[in-house]
């Protein structure tokens, strides 16, 4: 997945998962308060996965830009 993917992945995931969270702490659902645990846990992963692939982008943009200056 690109990093524009992966972030928007991980955003969705974390908000899924603070609604399953929520949902199991109101009705006592340990179950479903682990899984939004879980949930959110994945989407911050993914999002982390698409903030490193973007630095790497934009680094390995700069270094070109750089050697194309110097043709």
């Amino acid at each position: 997945m690109g990093s524009t993917t992966d972030k928007v992945s991980g955003v969705a995931n974390q908000a899924a998962g603070k609604v399953k969270e929520a949902a199991g702490k109101a009705t006592g659902s340990e179950k479903l308060q682990d899984e939004g645990l879980a949930q959110r846990a994945k989407g911050k992963g993914e999002k982390l996965a698409g903030d490193a692939k973007q630095a790497v982008k934009d680094a390995t943009n700069k270094v070109a830009d750089a050697a194309n200056k110097k043709l």
